[in-house]
């Protein structure tokens, strides 16, 4: 019997609706991972805002980070796998930001560490300022005086959040080049919109291949919820949509599942693998 790699996202796939993972999904999950089940999980946050919200799993698998830019391996705490912006991008970028009368978050590495760096004398969207409240105690976000000095160091992601309406003419520049990856969708649970860029190598599906490959894996198995997990279905051996996912993901899924905050992927994974919850 070949190896399996399961795979999941993390919000509004594994996450409950407190974007946490819950105490019955933790247990069956631990317990398949005790048992020799491959497991991880590939998502748009990053290592240490991931690593929050997965605490209590048992994930010693490398994971994916950042929607594909890199691969991390958690037990040797080293990056198997990154993707940076070229300078020619950076300078597109700044113009475009210029342009509209955006404030992007950039995604950077300055020195070997991690910085999200913004222009606090931008325009500063309502989204914005609701994303930057919710991180008032990480220690990556850096105000800086100018939009020049925001796009400073190895960049690697790059984020507009403002209402749908007035990110749309930006987005559909960025999509007419067909020279990046970039994301456009609703923030869960939430009305405004996030365009996100990335290099145009970079998705979660280039990044499990990659993960398949180190692993020796001979099978993909995914679960996902949104339009960033297309790319991972497509490519997977078998993908499992949750009940509230993008409808365009359902579609092309093996099989829809129930919803995130019922234990869906923990349950499916029980199922696949032939474990038995009942006492769990």
């Amino acid at each position: 019997m070949g190896k399996k790699l399961y795979l999941t996202d993390l919000d509004g796939t594994l996450l409950n609706r407190e974007s946490t993972v819950s105490c019955r999904s933790r247990d069956i999950i631990n317990s398949l991972i005790n048992s020799g089940t491959m497991f991880t999980y590939a998502t748009a946050r990053s290592y240490n805002s991931a690593k929050i919200v997965t605490d209590g799993l048992s994930v010693k698998l490398p994971i994916i980070v950042f929607n594909g830019a890199f691969i991390y391996d958690i037990s040797k705490d080293k990056f198997l796998h990154s993707s940076f912006f070229k300078e020619s991008d950076i300078l597109f970028f700044m113009e475009l930001s210029r342009l509209y009368g955006f404030t992007p978050l950039v995604y950077t590495f300055i020195g070997g560490t991690e910085k999200i760096l913004w222009n606090k004398n931008g325009n500063l969207s309502s989204g914005f300022l609701y994303y930057l409240s919710k991180r008032k105690n990480d220690k990556r976000m850096c105000a800086v005086e100018s939009l020049e000095e925001s796009f400073s160091g190895e960049i690697f992601y790059i984020t507009f959040i403002d209402d749908y309406e007035k990110l749309l003419p930006m987005y559909r520049s960025i999509e007419s080049i067909m020279h990046f990856n970039c994301i456009f969708q609703q923030e869960l649970y939430r009305k405004e919109y996030w365009c996100e860029i990335m290099p145009e190598s970079v998705d979660k599906a280039s990044a499990a291949c990659r993960l398949k490959s180190i692993l020796k894996c001979d099978e993909l198995i995914v679960f996902g919820d949104s339009l960033n997990d297309i790319p991972m279905f497509k490519i997977a051996d078998r993908s499992y949509a949750v009940m509230n996912a993008n409808d365009r993901l359902k579609q092309i899924a093996t099989e829809v599942i129930g919803y995130n905050y019922d234990d869906s992927v923990a349950v499916k994974l029980s199922e696949i693998e032939g474990l038995d919850v009942t006492e769990l």
